[in-house]
This record gives C-alpha cells, sequence and structure tokens, in this order.
C-alpha cells in the first residue's frame, strides 16, 4: 500500500442510513449499487495474515480493528455504495473457542463489526452517495473452516431449524448493532437457504440479500438447480435481491438465465463472484486457463439481466471496485490512492 488513510478527511455529509421501509427504494432509484471486493484481499494486501485462520478477517476485530477500517474506507474511496462487515466467519462459539473469551465478550465483537463500518462510513466525505453497511453472515461452513461452503455436504447432517438456530445468534448481533442489511454469504444449499427465509420472520425489521455458492452454470453447490434455490429464497418479502457471490464470472450469466422465471417481482439479484482463478489449499489462489477472469465490463450483461447490486468477492481489490464504477456510472470516485491498492 502507498497510500496511508490514517487520518480520514473532514465529515462533509452525514449519509443516510435507511429503514426498512426506504431501503427497497434506494436501491430501485440508484441501482446498479456497487458493493466492495473481498476484504480479506484488501487485509492482506495491507499486511493481516489469514490463511488458515478460522476466524480469518472477524480475528482481526479483536487484533487490530484499526485496519479493517482503512480497508473499509479504500473500497469507498474506490466507490464503493455498501461495505460489508468483517463478520462473515465470526459466531459466538467462534469467538469462544479460538478467542478464549466470554460469550457477551464474543457477542460484543460481532457487534463491533458493524460500528467499524458505520464510524468508517460516517467520516468518509461521500458526496450525495448514500452509502449503507451490510452485516456480512456467512454459512455454517465458514465456521467448520472445511471448505465445505462449497459443498453445502454438512447440511445433510442437520435440520433446517439447527441451522437457523446457529444464524440466529449472529442476526441478532448484526441487527442490534444497526446493519442497514444482512448479507447472507456463500450459502450452498437449499436447506439452509430454508433457515434463512424462516429466521428472517424473526427479525420482521430487517432486509436482507442472499447469495448463493455455485458450482457450475446450473447448480448451486449442493447439487441442487439455481433455479429451485432462488424460489426458496423468494418465499422471502424480506430477501431484496438474491444471487450469487464467490464464483467463477464465466457462470453468472448462464446462472441468472437459468433462473430468471424463478425471480420474484420484488427481488433484484445481487451479484459478486471472484476474481476466476482457483483455490489451492496448499498453494493458494491460482490461475485458471479454462475461463474468463472477472472484467468490469462483463458488468453490463449482468445489469442487463436485472442486477441491481454488483461488487467482486475473493481478489477483488479497491482498483477492481473504481474500474466496475467507471463501468457502470460512468465516473470514479477514487484517486489514486484506490488504484495503488489493486491486488
Amino acid at each position: 500500500m502507498n497510500a496511508s488513510v490514517d487520518h480520514y478527511p473532514e465529515r462533509q455529509h452525514t449519509p443516510t442510513m435507511c429503514s426498512s421501509g426506504c431501503l427497497k427504494r434506494l436501491i430501485l432509484n440508484n441501482a446498479p449499487l456497487i458493493l466492495d471486493g473481498g476484504l480479506a484481499t484488501e487485509l492482506e494486501a495491507q499486511g493481516a495474515e489469514l490463511q488458515g485462520d478460522p476466524l480469518w478477517s472477524a480475528r482481526l476485530l479483536h487484533t487490530n480493528p484499526q485496519a479493517i477500517k482503512e480497508a473499509h474506507y479504500r473500497f469507498l474511496l474506490s466507490g464503493a455504495d455498501v461495505i460489508s462487515t468483517a463478520t462473515y466467519q465470526a459466531s459466538i462459539q467462534g469467538f469462544v473457542q479460538h478467542l478464549d473469551v466470554s460469550a457477551e465478550r464474543a457477542r460484543e465483537l460481532l457487534m463491533s463489526g458493524v460500528r467499524l463500518a458505520k464510524e468508517t462510513v460516517e467520516t468518509f466525505a461521500s458526496g450525495e452517495r448514500s452509502l449503507l453497511v451490510a452485516g456480512s453472515v456467512g454459512p455454517y461452513g465458514a465456521f467448520l473452516h472445511d471448505g465445505s461452503e462449497y459443498t453445502g455436504a454438512y447440511a445433510q447432517e442437520m435440520s433446517v431449524e439447527e441451522l437457523k438456530l446457529w444464524h440466529k445468534a449472529q442476526v441478532d448481533c448484526l441487527a442490534a448493532a444497526g446493519a442497514d442489511l444482512i448479507a447472507f454469504e456463500t450459502i450452498p444449499s437449499i436447506k439452509e437457504a430454508q433457515a434463512v427465509v424462516e429466521l428472517l420472520r424473526e427479525f420482521p425489521d430487517c432486509n436482507a440479500w442472499l447469495s448463493f455458492s455455485c458450482k457450475d452454470e446450473r447448480h448451486i453447490s449442493d447439487g441442487s438447480l439455481f433455479a429451485d434455490a432462488v424460489r426458496t429464497a423468494c418465499r422471502s418479502p424480506q430477501l431484496l435481491a438474491v444471487g450469487v457471490n464467490c464464483c467463477r464470472p464465466a457462470v453468472v450469466q448462464p446462472l441468472l438465465d437459468s433462473a430468471r422465471a424463478a425471480l420474484g417481482p420484488d427481488t433484484r439479484w445481487v451479484v459478486y463472484p471472484n476474481s476466476g482463478e482457483d483455490w489451492d489449499s496448499e498453494r493458494g489462489w491460482q490461475e485458471s486457463g479454462q475461463t474468463a477472469g472477472w472484467t468490469p465490463e462483463l458488468s453490463r450483461t449482468w445489469v442487463k439481466q436485472g442486477a441491481a447490486l454488483l461488487g467482486g468477492c475473493c481478489r477483488i481489490g479497491p482498483a477492481h471496485i473504481a474500474a466496475l464504477r467507471q463501468q457502470l456510472k460512468g465516473s470514479s470516485t477514487s484517486s489514486s490512492e484506490s488504484t495503488n491498492s489493486h491486488t
């Protein structure tokens, strides 16, 4: 990183934190909204060592919260309208187990993810942009730390009620902390999606999006048809968007086409694929020669298909998001600071 964000600019504009009643209008009136990229990718670019950590970027809520704020800031600087909290792999049980803290302290740490994001938003000179904080909730497989968020195998051994109870503790913290909406991410199975739909009924003031991990152009990770998964998710009026994340960019268009008829009339697509590289547990990210990688030009096709929320996942940094905003909005709010953080 060549640029420092230790000193944020003076506050010039207080972003509107949208109530549940106006959130849908904000998305529709301002679509497409630009999401951030891979938070862990940017933290690692700043020097954080996250690989192999069962808490992943959530550990920094405990050890280095300032690094999280700086990463959020760089994505805002690049043009992101929505930033996601550093809580994807965070859970009450995980914090208690891996940090040796009390359940109450674990709850405080989870809530701090929202506080850090909101503080960054509030100190950012956003002009007329309305900025949102999405409370990130990963699948149960992220807690298992065995890659099963890309298979969904654990769902075969769990009931919908068990999955629902697992997610409830995390959602309760993020909602109580004031997240504008909840982002259920990398969900690999229909059963877990059903649990999310049922859980949201217990949080009637919460809106959310749900994005699936997918294995190919027609199926989510557990082998179910993407169209069936979308149909399940659209049973919840609180899910404002449904879609995909952390998949190869090349599969997005056929996936969305396959489920076009399943998407509810009041629901939009959310799309934030990874770089298109392959993950190797021993060698890390490896370039794939089989499919095209992430390019901002692909986003125009996704918008034509109805995507209202677009960004990136693993290996997508602030420079990518600046290019995405330039492609979709015709302008970038970033300075040379953000382009220096290409990862």
